[in-house]
């Protein structure tokens, strides 16, 4: 049984980490609403209770660096949002910083390194340095007159955000709504929700005796531009009354507040509750203890145990239909109906299973793109480039492990991009293009896949200046060069060493370390196609399967030994000599359905013995194809389809390229799994230059 201390420790740093993401998708918010203007004093607070929660969960497992900047930061995001300081681009710039900070001390408290760490100090002294500068804040007069007891149970914030209202000459409001004490919690949040479109509620109290003692009823402080006619029309009902507030002398902070009654605001029960205390009045009927939440957060290495143990029922259930075959080849016809009974409800009850395990491990593609866009800020600004990011389709889900996975190498591209890529602002009003520069984050399925498009309006690749540099490199000669087809001169910025940076004012071609970013993408079962028209811009699309954890796989024959090849590559199987090959510039190619299909023979490729026995007189092609790329794999025989799990070679077969993994068969024999994203490319990748990368890649 794990240690109790340990799992509570991973549970703190589970919890801190999506608190860190969630402040990080805030911050991205709030610096599109300074941008625009406009800033929603929400984001402010949301990120100061992020920042209290973060500061709370280190002190009580004694994360002591964590919530040393916790509270600096929680100071500068207090006095931002009771309006002490003004929230400008370096204070944003701050925020961000402190995000990649937080980064750093949970990947060290994950590692229980105890090291110095000069980013923290330096945070520490921006947030000094912008707490020095925080300008004071006059008290403004107020139009109306409010009741002594209504301010005295003000929170400090409420107060603040009461005054800036009114700096605003917005109209105040009281909505008294009767909530049902059963589900106030989400009554109430519905209410704030649809109040926002219109303004503000700042505060909210119990207003006295209710209907019936199973509800309460709220008195509902609002600022808001509109009128009363246009605030009744959109939140008026039969368990709401919205009465405005009448203006008065002025009479708030600062001077002797008047004592006429507010008339239009009761505050009756103030005293026995805390400022906005709704569910503290609730508490106080006696509400059940359950928990609200329906998340349970679950280890990704305890979903990949039961993934295993699912693949071992699933060659159970191979066996059990294999036995039944020979029961009713003996003539056993009631046992053997008996018997596949059972195995129909076992492969049900299994693929259910399956199913769920695969869900739970299923999470949105937006974890990994809000990262991105907070990188992209950065780097902009680094690059001295204003650049736009559009974001479509973050709601795609894919397998949690793959989406770990894939931040470094997007981040990579999109570095890429905007660093070879993007243009000046100059240079971009030279060509007529707008002066910020637009980089589109794409991603949708498509069958058993997942696609991912990156894609810039740039300058584009100079093809020409890419061959010059790989010929030069001594990575292509130049008789194979002038050979090479657009799409295989695109695919060169992939070569191991092919860098633009020395070339940069000749070609915009990425190419820094794009070579780790393919191997890294083929490690996922993935490839990435290139794309790109000189002065338009580049794209670039990667093809990744939704999930590594189990998969449907075609077994096949090719030399006495089986090989799993994944269906979610498999588009058809069909027989070899009824599809009649013939040889095409070198490489052996059949006509299928009006298009040339490129043939690759398996026992060829793999180097596999047939020893004394010589090839099949029946061979058979299937079709594989990620993207817009197809070939064909030519096989012995075709065995069937079985649901596997591929389990790692192992340190010392990892690097041979070709394998997924390996997979029981139910007979105590082991078959390979094919990397049919590895196999395409390094076969389509035109032969000078897939032997040239599969010498490099090893």
């Amino acid at each position: 049984m794990a240690d109790p201390t340990e799992r509570a420790r991973d549970e703190f740093l589970s919890e801190a980490q999506e608190i860190v993401e969630t402040l990080s998708r805030n911050l991205l918010d709030l610096d599109a609403s300074v941008r625009s203007g406009s800033i929603d004093p929400a984001l402010i607070n949301e990120a100061f209770r992020a920042v209290h929660t973060l500061k709370g969960l280190a002190g009580l497992f004694g994360a002591q660096r964590l919530g040393q900047m916790s509270h600096r930061l929680e100071d500068l995001l207090d006095d931002l949002r009771l309006g002490r300081m003004v929230l400008g681009a370096e204070v944003v710039d701050t925020l961000f910083v402190s995000v990649d900070v937080y980064g750093r001390l949970l990947a060290m408290e994950r590692e229980g390194r105890d090291e110095p760490t000069p980013a923290v100090d330096d945070l520490l002294a921006r947030l000094d340095k912008l707490g020095s500068e925080a300008p004071s804040k006059s008290t403004p007069d107020s139009e109306y007159e409010l009741e002594p007891g209504l301010l005295a149970v003000l929170t400090e914030y409420e107060e603040h955000r009461l005054r800036a209202n009114l700096e605003q000459k917005m109209r105040l409001y009281r909505l008294r709504v009767e909530f049902d004490l059963t589900t106030i919690d989400k009554a109430l949040e519905d209410m704030k929700a649809r109040a926002k479109r219109h303004g503000e509620i700042i505060t909210y109290l119990p207003a006295g005796e209710a209907t019936s003692a199973d509800a309460i009823e709220l008195d509902l402080l609002m600022a808001s531009r509109d009128d009363l006619a246009t605030l009744i029309g959109a939140l008026g009902a039969d368990n709401v009354v919205i009465e405005e507030i009448p203006r008065r002398r002025p009479s708030l902070v600062g001077g002797e507040p008047s004592r006429a009654p507010l008339g239009e605001i009761s505050v009756r029960g103030a005293e026995s509750v805390t400022p906005g205390g709704a569910q503290d009045a609730a508490l106080d009927q006696g509400p059940s203890l359950r928990s609200l939440t329906q998340t349970v957060r679950v280890d990704i290495r305890k979903l990949d145990a039961l993934m295993n143990v699912v693949g071992e029922l699933a060659i159970v259930r191979g066996s059990i239909a294999r036995l039944a075959e020979r029961l009713r080849a003996e003539g056993q016809r009631q046992l053997t109906t008996e018997i596949q009974r059972l195995h129909r409800s076992f492969e049900r009850r299994l693929a259910e299973m399956q199913a769920g395990i695969l869900e739970v491990r299923m999470v949105p593609l937006g974890q990994v793109f809000d990262r991105l866009a907070r990188v992209v800020r950065q780097i902009g600004r680094e690059m001295q480039k204003e650049i736009r990011l559009v974001i479509t389709g973050s709601e795609t889900e894919i397998d949690k492990l793959i989406v770990e996975e894939l931040s470094d190498p997007l981040m990579h591209m999109i570095r890429n991009a905007i660093d070879h890529g993007i243009e000046t602002s100059s240079r971009r009003a030279e060509v007529g293009k707008p002066p910020a520069g637009t980089i589109a984050l794409n991603a949708y399925q498509k069958g058993n896949h997942v696609m991912i498009e990156v894609e810039d309006d740039g300058r584009g690749i100079d093809e020409q200046a890419l061959l010059e540099k790989v010929v030069r490199l001594g990575k292509l000669d130049a008789d194979d060069a002038a050979e090479l087809s657009r799409e295989e001169v695109l695919g060169l910025v992939f070569l191991p060493g092919v860098s633009t940076r020395d070339v940069v004012n000749e070609t915009s071609g990425r190419g820094v370390g794009m070579d780790i970013v393919k191997t890294n993408i083929g490690r996922l079962g993935g490839i990435i196609d290139v794309q790109s028209e000189p002065g338009i811009g580049t794209k670039m699309t990667i093809t990744l399967p939704i999930t590594l954890a189990i998969v449907s796989a075609l077994m096949v024959h090719v030399a006495n030994q089986v090989f799993a090849i994944p269906l979610s590559t498999v588009t058809e199987a069909l027989s070899l000599e009824s599809a009649g090959s013939r040889m095409l510039d070198g490489r052996e190619v059949i006509t299928l359905r009006g298009a040339t299909l490129p043939l690759c023979r398996l026992d060829r490729v793999l180097v596999l013995e047939r020893g004394r026995r010589p090839p099949p007189r029946k061979s058979y092609v299937v079709v594989v194809a990620l993207g817009n790329r197809r070939l064909g794999l030519v096989v012995d025989h075709l065995i069937g389809q079985q649901d596997i799990v591929i389990k790692p070679l192992g340190r010392s077969l990892a690097s041979v390229r070709g394998f997924a993994g390996a997979t029981e068969l139910g007979d105590q024999r082991v078959g390979l799994v094919l990397d049919a994203a590895a196999i395409v490319d390094e076969v389509l990748s035109g032969s000078d230059v897939g032997r040239e990368r599969g010498r490099l890649h090893g």
